[in-house]
């Protein structure tokens, strides 16, 4: 009998969901490894919004304060970019790849044709989304070291909130992209992400808004995100973190929910 990295799996049988999501995430980084440009431009992106915005800009500010503390304005505007570095990769991924294969080349019918469930491709599916944000995280958390935008120790936990980031977002976009039936709809999907991003107090402090748009704005699940990186490099902790990794927590968890039965309703009626 020859030897299988599996050997949880037994014909006619589900794998472990341990072992499925090994095989879904080993799939895709196989299918990407020869794409790796595309990885290279969603890490530049926010890299040159920090030099251009955070660089260029902040030197016509002489000081910003974030929760009581004077910071340079590059340093209020990184975490700001490492939270949406999360956010892009997570959307891009969990969104137009993830419609490819559900609605164009039929991949997941053909998933199901073996020991997996749809349970199984919608954890992979977002751990791979999940994946891909968070080495856009890690090179922008880099290069953030490397200029010195990074002002606590609390920093080092940054990287797994930009996997929390790149979790909640995954889950609710493949869930939002089930719903989709044309690639003209992916205009809403960019409706939505391009306020997102800038109205997400990543250039400015949430402040700046008064009234119900205030709270509008920090209900939001990318405002959310980056509070939490900028407390976290900033070390201005404050109870906003602690609202913010529950939040996202409970919009991944559902998101995952919504997609495991969005997938059994597509492919399984």
């Amino acid at each position: 009998m020859s030897a299988t990295p599996y050997p949880d799996a037994h014909p006619g049988r589900p794998l472990s969901s341990a072992a499925a999501l090994r095989l879904l995430v080993l799939r895709n980084y196989v299918v990407y490894r020869q794409a790796w440009k595309l990885f290279l431009t969603g890490f530049l992106e926010p890299v040159f919004y920090l030099l251009s915005i955070g660089i260029g800009v902040g030197q016509l500010i002489d000081t910003f304060e974030f929760n009581g503390e004077v910071i340079p304005y590059a340093e209020f505007v990184a975490p700001g970019m490492l939270a949406a570095s999360a956010f892009n990769g997570a959307l891009l991924d969990s969104s137009f790849n993830v419609f490819f294969k559900l609605r164009y080349v039929r991949l997941y019918d053909q998933m199901l044709a073996t020991p997996l469930t749809t349970g199984d491709i919608a954890r992979g599916e977002i751990a791979w989304g999940q994946l891909r944000g968070g080495s856009y995280s890690a090179m922008f958390l880099l290069v953030m070291a490397a200029m010195g935008l990074v002002g606590s120790w609390w920093a080092v936990l940054a990287l797994p909130a930009a996997l929390l980031i790149g979790f909640a977002f995954s889950a609710v976009c493949m869930a939002l992209t089930t719903y989709l039936t044309s690639w003209q709809d992916f205009e809403k999907v960019t409706l939505v992400q391009l306020p997102l991003f800038l109205f997400s107090a990543t250039f400015f402090p949430v402040t700046a808004f008064d009234g119900w748009v205030r709270w509008l704005v920090e209900a939001t699940p990318l405002y959310r995100g980056v509070v939490l990186c900028r407390e976290l490099t900033t070390g201005a902790l404050s109870w906003a973190s602690a609202v913010s990794v529950v939040y996202l927590v409970v919009m991944g968890v559902v998101g995952l929910l919504v997609v495991r039965r969005r997938l059994d309703r597509l492919l399984l009626t």
